[in-house]
């Protein structure tokens, strides 16, 4: 009976260990949430002793958020200064997510000034994860994202450079953006809550795989939308046309879901319009939209005939046919199963994203489980229990004429995100200047409330931004204790782990040596498929270090004489800690 019994206490055990796991990774939250009540319990029982100060901080900010392009430019400075202050406790972090190797090979690409590479020769042993070998050898995504990457490559030598710049800029582009919606003093209040839970800790921040890009070209739309309405600039119809060029080139299918809202507004504002002013409609508004968004679709047309031999082709589309089973979307069909050459390829596009897709699509189930599971996530992301308190206040905001639209929009982008299978924080990055409009005027009717005699939304008033800031405080001193703090996934506002440290030692190992090198890499059976190690530089020949899959003596043998010269290794990425050796052909299964 005993022995009957003992899986199940194996079950009991594992349960209670992951659920201590989870809650040690996770417990920013609780602490956030604690803090928050506190908080609020203070400033609502005393707040004749701290209103004052507060005062006196609003007064500040006031004089600075008058100055409206002064403001913007401050938010985006203290982003960038907020993490360089950081960089002693926040090395730079080493890619790992198999999409950052990706964007990497795009960047890579274009600081060497091209659009993409011919296919290697023997390019089955280089297949990747989200890259392509044919037509060309390339990156899968958009080109934005590797664009800024390339930016910070070229001119500081570093490809994080332009992650750093670019969040930086989306912090500045988010203030602009607000100042368009809210007045100067609470435009600047977002702005910073942006700087304070995206642009230091998170993985938009702290990775290569994107998310401020997306929100930047999400920023120039809404910001410009208002000020058109109001003006009738072509400064301003330029801005968001190079905002809709931003997400083309960066989220094509979330920045479609932004757009289509945006441009019922603006046809039907601009209906009124053309009847009232038809001239100065067509050359302040029209034709700067359609001169950017034209060349934007030339340039883009041109990038994919380049790399996939046909303009209406994506090099996403060329990856899905190549290699993807799974439902992207609710209405794909699922396509046959592609050869595979290499194991962790089919673990991965099969156990994982088949296999997942089939049960978010199978069943009516299966779908809301889905769906709260990712809405989950964006809530670990963008929100936490300090940013969930404005929203308290939807109701009223509903009646609100001034952000009722976004309100729209906002449903109309999570219906369109309803029809994805996968989710990921960055996902949802268009949206961002939609959810800080709306954050931030949940804080302004609380103040309203709070005027109008209820001390609780007076004191939440409060308790919000300052918790904010003194859960970052919070998370600075737990520096020396990052090892308790959550993995990559699900995404958490205050942690990116270091990524592939192993890979990064083995190959900065390597870079040390004279000549050059050839690594054959070898998983074992049930090796962890977001782990590739699999990924080399856009010129593979010219590489200092090769990376290849082991594919057995005779195709390795096959390699090896391809490049001559170069020393063998074998590398076991599963072992603990990975084990890097000179390769013998006779150590091949």
């Amino acid at each position: 009976m005993d022995v009957d019994l003992y899986p199940e206490r194996l079950g009991m055990i594992q349960f209670l260990g992951d659920l201590l796991a989870i809650t040690i990774w996770y417990s920013l939250y609780f602490v956030e949430a604690a803090l928050l009540a506190v908080l609020w319990w203070i400033f609502r029982r005393r707040p004749t002793d701290l209103v004052p100060r507060f005062r006196r901080i609003e007064l500040m900010l006031g004089r600075l958020a008058r100055r409206r392009r002064l403001a913007f430019v401050v938010v985006g400075l203290a982003a960038l200064a907020g993490r360089a202050a950081l960089a002693p406790l926040l090395p730079l972090r080493e890619p790992f997510i198999t999409d950052e190797f990706s964007y990497l090979l795009a960047a890579d690409t274009f600081a060497s000034g091209r659009l993409t590479n011919p296919p290697h020769p023997m390019w089955v042993h280089f297949e990747t994860i989200h890259v392509n070998q044919q037509p060309t050898y390339m990156s899968m995504y958009p080109p934005a994202q590797a664009l800024a990457l390339a930016a910070g490559e070229v001119v500081a030598g570093h490809s994080w450079s332009g992650v750093w710049l670019s969040t930086g800029v989306m912090c500045a582009a988010l203030c602009w953006m607000l100042q368009g919606w809210l007045p100067p003093f609470w435009a600047l209040v977002g702005g910073l809550l942006a700087v304070v839970r995206l642009g230091l800790f998170s993985y938009w921040m702290n990775s290569y795989w994107g998310g401020a890009v997306a929100a930047t070209g999400g920023a120039l739309v809404l910001g410009a939308l208002p000020r058109i309405i109001r003006k009738q600039r072509p400064w301003d119809a330029v801005l968001l046309a190079v905002g809709l060029a931003v997400l083309a080139s960066s989220r094509p299918y979330e920045g479609l879901l932004l757009a289509v809202p945006v441009a019922v507004a603006m046809a039907m504002w601009g209906f009124r319009q053309l009847r009232l002013s038809p001239i100065k409609m067509t050359t302040s508004v029209v034709a700067p939209v359609i001169v950017v968004l034209g060349l934007t679709g030339v340039g883009l047309g041109y990038y994919n005939q380049r790399l996939t031999g046909s303009a209406r082709r994506m090099p996403y589309q060329v990856n899905r046919d190549t290699y993807v089973k799974a439902r992207y979307f609710l209405w794909d069909s699922v396509n046959p199963t592609p050869v595979y050459r290499h194991r962790s390829m089919q673990d991965f596009y099969v156990t994982w994203q088949f296999n997942r897709s089939k049960a978010a699509t199978g069943s009516a189930t299966g779908f809301l489980a889905n769906a709260a599971k990712d809405l989950g996530e964006f809530w670990m992301f963008y929100l936490g229990p300090a940013l969930t308190a404005p929203l308290v206040m939807l109701p009223w905001m509903w009646r609100d004429r001034r952000i009722r639209f976004l309100l729209v929009t906002t449903v109309c982008f999570a219906g369109g995100m309803a029809m994805l299978v996968f989710f990921y924080p960055h996902y949802a990055a268009p949206l961002t200047g939609v959810l800080y409009v709306v954050l931030v005027q949940g804080i302004r009717h609380l103040r309203a409330a709070g005027r109008k005699g209820s001390q609780s939304a007076a004191g939440l008033t409060k308790a919000i931004p300052m918790a904010c800031l003194v859960i970052v405080l919070a998370r600075v001193f737990l520096s020396p204790f990052e090892r308790f703090l959550p993995p990559d996934y699900p995404m958490t506002w205050y942690y990116t782990r270091p990524g592939n440290v192993e890979r990064a030692g083995i190959l900065s190992h390597l870079l040390t040596l004279p000549g050059n090198d050839l690594v054959f890499v070898r998983y074992k059976p049930g090796h962890n498929w977001f782990t590739e190690w699999v990924y080399n530089r856009a010129d593979i020949d010219a590489s200092k270090v090769v990376w290849a899959h082991d594919m057995g003596t005779e195709a390795n043998a096959e390699l090896t004489r391809y490049f001559g010269g170069r020393r063998a290794w074998l590398v076991e990425p599963d072992e603990q800690p990975p084990r890097l050796r000179p390769y013998r052909s006779q150590a091949s299964p």
